[in-house]
């Protein structure tokens, strides 16, 4: 007989992706990319926090320039 309560409380695990990868690669260079254009401390702090969400701005320019909206980046 097996016991119920150790098959219920068995943990799942969740496949890694490359994701994640790319995701911190791509939040290093943005950090790179934000605080070379950056000249003041609080450009720094500033670049820094959108270091963390750049994917919002990739897919905002994308969508702005499918959407052929003028203030797409040329």
């Amino acid at each position: 007989m097996t016991d119920k309560k150790s098959k219920d409380s068995s943990v799942q695990a969740k496949p890694m992706g490359s994701g994640d990868a790319v995701y911190g690669l791509g939040m290093i260079g943005a950090w790179v990319y934000f605080w070379r254009m950056s000249d003041t401390p609080a450009d720094k702090a500033v670049g820094i926090l959108k270091g963390v969400v750049w994917p919002a701005f990739l897919v905002y320019e994308a969508f702005s320039v499918v959407a052929g909206r003028p203030d797409a980046a040329d």
